[in-house]
């Protein structure tokens, strides 16, 4: 998942600042932006294990075009940090579920051209995440 990240940049001997908007509390820093960057990657995993140690969902991320119109990030750099958050959502259990084949020929028609999804089950899992979020009002 592509989380953005909000930079504050550092001066002089101040370090850089990085905040993750989506993931609350999460946040980082370093003497350089690399470092910072570096950084960044290691607090979101940490953030990620101990909401999947509660019991939590990682949360859906916002688009980064969102989180760049948000007012107390105004003046600050952006990027975005890969997450894997397949580590932090338990172990996978093969389920059956009934589909319309409509559905299903679209679900696969849409895998084949994407590179968004890896399979029919990490769409549907995609698909889950995105309406629990919603369901949840995060």
């Amino acid at each position: 998942m592509l989380y953005p990240i909000a930079i504050e940049t550092g001066e002089g001997h101040e370090a850089y600042g990085v905040v993750f908007p989506d993931l609350p509390g999460c946040f980082s820093a370093g003497d350089s932006l690399d470092e910072a960057l570096i950084n960044a990657q290691e607090a979101a995993n940490f953030y990620l294990e101990d909401l999947a140690e509660s019991g939590k969902l990682p949360p859906e991320a916002s688009s980064l075009a969102d989180c760049q119109q948000m007012k107390e990030y105004q003046g600050w750099a952006w990027a975005v940090i890969v997450v894997d958050i397949e580590p932090y959502m338990g172990k996978a259990s093969k389920i059956n579920v009934t589909l319309p084949n409509l559905l299903t020929k679209q679900i696969d028609n849409c895998v084949e051209v994407s590179t968004e999804y890896k399979s029919r089950s990490h769409f549907l899992q995609v698909a889950a995440l995105h309406e629990l979020s919603k369901a949840s009002g995060v």
